[in-house]
C-alpha cells in the first residue's frame, strides 16, 4: 500500500510504503489431510471396479487354485493332495498331445488370420462409399457367434448334404464326395477355414483403424522422394502401426489357445482323437471324468503359460518400439 503525505511546510515529500505480511503457509498436517482426502476420493471411485475384479477375478482364481491341490469328487469329496496333481501332468500323454496340437492349430490360425486380415486393411483402407461396402461384408462373420459359425460349417462341409462338395463338383475340382471331417487332415483344414473366415475381420478392422491414424503427409513425403508401395508399406505403415500388430497377434494367440466351441460342435475331438485341443480335454477331464481337481490343475497351468506368453509378447512389443 502506498501513501503521499505532505509536510507540515507543505512541500512534498516521498511516499512512504508499507508492505503487507503475507499468510503464513498451511501446516504440514492440513496438507496431509488433503492429499489424504484425494486418496480417499480416488479410492472410492475405483472401489465398484475393484470389487468387481476381486469377486470374479481374485476369489475364483484362489478357489481354482485350492481345487487343483485337492482330489476333487462329483459329490463334494474332496481331500488334499498337494502338487500330485501338477506332476501328473507332466506325464499324462493326452494333456501333452492336446497342448502340442493346440500350438500346431494356434499358429497355423494365427498366420492365415493376420495375413489375411492385414491384405483385407490395405485393400479397403481407402475412404470410398464401396470400400466401405466391403468393410461391412468382411466383418459380418465376426458379429456370428463361434456355435452359430460351426453349425454352419457343420452342414457345409457334411459328406452327403453339404454344398461344398456340390460347388467342387460342379466346377470340377473333384469326382466324388470328401468326407471333410472323417480325416484328421481335412477336418484340419475344415476348422482352420472356419475360425481365419470368422477372425479375419477383426483383424481387418483393427489393423485399419491404425492405419487410417497414419498421417497422409509422411505418405506424400514419401512419393515425392521416389518411394513405392513396399517401401511405404516397411519404412511407414508397419513401424506406426507395430502397437496394433502387437495387440492383433495376442489376442488372436490367446483367442486360438482357448478355442473350443468349433472343436465341440464339428469334430468332438475326433477323428481318432487328432483334434483335441487343450480345452476340450480340460472340459473332458471335468464333465465327463468328473475329475475337477486334476482338471483345474490344467485350467491353472494353461493360464500361467498364457500370461507367459502374453507377457514375451509385449516384452518384444516394447523393444521393437524403442528400436523404431
Amino acid at each position: 500500500r502506498s501513501r503521499s503525505l505532505a509536510g507540515p511546510a507543505g512541500r512534498w515529500q516521498p511516499p512512504t510504503v508499507t508492505t503487507s505480511i503475507a499468510s503464513p503457509a498451511p501446516p504440514a498436517r492440513s496438507r496431509l489431510s488433503w492429499r489424504r482426502r484425494r486418496q480417499l476420493l480416488g479410492l472410492a471411485y475405483v472401489s465398484p471396479a475393484l470389487v468387481i475384479v476381486t469377486i470374479f477375478f481374485l476369489v475364483p482364481l484362489v478357489l481354482a487354485f485350492w481345487i487343483s491341490l485337492t482330489e476333487w469328487k462329483v459329490a463334494g469329496f474332496q481331500r488334499f493332495v498337494g502338487l500330485d496333481n501338477y506332476i501328473r501332468l507332466l506325464g499324462d500323454e493326452k494333456w501333452l498331445g492336446a497342448l502340442w496340437f493346440t500350438t500346431i492349430y494356434t499358429i497355423a490360425v494365427t498366420a492365415v488370420t493376420f495375413m489375411l486380415g492385414f491384405a483385407l486393411a490395405l485393400l479397403v483402407r481407402v475412404r470410398q462409399r464401396r470400400f466401405v461396402m466391403l468393410r461391412t461384408a468382411f466383418y459380418l462373420p465376426v458379429v456370428i457367434g463361434m456355435a452359430v459359425s460351426s453349425f454352419i460349417f457343420l452342414y457345409l462341409f457334411n459328406d452327403q448334404v453339404g454344398a461344398v462338395n456340390a460347388v467342387l463338383r460342379a466346377v470340377g475340382l473333384i469326382d466324388k464326395d470328401v468326407a471333410w471331417l472323417a480325416n484328421p487332415d481335412t477336418a484340419f483344414i475344415t476348422l482352420l477355414i472356419l475360425v481365419v473366415w470368422k477372425n479375419a475381420g477383426f483383424a481387418m478392422i483393427t489393423l485399419l483403424i491404425a492405419m487410417q491414424a497414419v498421417p497422409d503427409e509422411l505418405y506424400e513425403a514419401a512419393k515425392v522422394d521416389g518411394a513405392g508401395f513396399r517401401q511405404m508399406l516397411r519404412s511407414i505403415t508397419v513401424p506406426l502401426i507395430l502397437p496394433t500388430i502387437a495387440l492383433v497377434l495376442l489376442l488372436l494367440v490367446v483367442g486360438s489357445y482357448l478355442a473350443f466351441d468349433q472343436f465341440y460342435v464339428i469334430t468332438r475331438g475326433g477323428p481318432n482323437n487328432s483334434t483335441i485341443t487343450a480345452t476340450y480335454w480340460i472340459y473332458n477331464q471335468a464333465f465327463v471324468g468328473f475329475k475337477f481337481g486334476y482338471s483345474t490343475a490344467m485350467s491353472v497351468v494353461l493360464m500361467l503359460f498364457l500370461v507367459i506368453l502374453g507377457a514375451i509378447q509385449v516384452r518384444i512389443l516394447r523393444r521393437d518400439v524403442t528400436a523404431s
